[in-house]
């Protein structure tokens, strides 16, 4: 048993491209920890693996405007500039057309840096462009929407991965570039050193296709706040 529920030796299946219900997330869980032995007391300590943590759903250009603002920032500092930068728009939702209309003073008013004002105005030109196509971005796989995502000014890897995670509730991602990913997959199977993002690709190979599960755990594990805000 892991958290309550029994370890399924057939978990639930996950269709590509669809985001992951709870129920599969709850199987996925339980599977990671018949199989790693490691994984069993977070997963028992923890309870199922749950990529929303009751976030507020956004529109994906909303979203990714939030990640491109938390950038960098503590928590309360990124919160409160979000805060202003989304009441400059009528009920709160910024798109594309309005970020573009807004003078940039406007931006940097609000508390969004220089750099930051430029990633979220190239983000909305980019999509109103057709650069970037969130309309459809659901239907690419996860490596296709990387390649989208890191056309913009200032999102990288990382950013694609955890919108990956934590928007579209892909299932088997694995953010090789994230401290809390490498500090709690060294305390998890007893390594004295963070394995390097490169070392760390292969060891997530046998966490395959649930190696989003196995990272959400390994910030539990190094008790590193989950990267997705709110």
């Amino acid at each position: 048993m892991a958290g309550g529920w029994p370890l399924r030796s057939a978990p639930s299946v996950t269709v590509p491209g669809v985001p992951a219900t709870r129920r599969q997330l709850a199987d996925a869980s339980a599977e990671l920890a018949r199989r790693h032995r490691q994984f069993r007391a977070v997963v028992k300590s923890a309870g199922p693996a749950d990529l929303r943590r009751g976030r507020p759903r956004r529109e994906h250009f909303a979203e990714l405007a939030r990640m491109i603002l938390y950038q960098q920032l503590a928590g309360r500092a990124a919160a409160a500039i979000h805060g202003r930068f989304v009441a400059l728009f009528e009920d709160e939702r910024p798109t594309p057309e309005a970020v573009l209309v807004l003078p940039v003073d406007s931006l940097r008013a609000v508390g969004l840096s220089g750099s930051k004002a430029a990633s979220v105005r190239d983000l909305a030109t980019k999509i109103l462009d057709g650069e970037v196509l969130l309309d459809r971005i659901g239907r690419l796989s996860d490596d296709e929407i990387v390649r989208e995502l890191t056309l913009v000014r200032g999102i990288g890897r990382w950013t694609a991965e955890m919108f990956l995670m934590f928007q579209l509730g892909r299932i088997d991602v694995w953010p090789v570039d994230d401290y809390g990913v490498r500090k709690g997959y060294a305390l998890l199977f007893g390594h004295d050193e963070l394995p390097t993002p490169k070392v760390l690709m292969e060891l997530g190979e046998p966490f395959r296709p649930y190696r989003s599960v196995a990272a959400w755990y390994c910030w539990r594990a190094a008790d590193t706040v989950v990267p997705d805000g709110k």
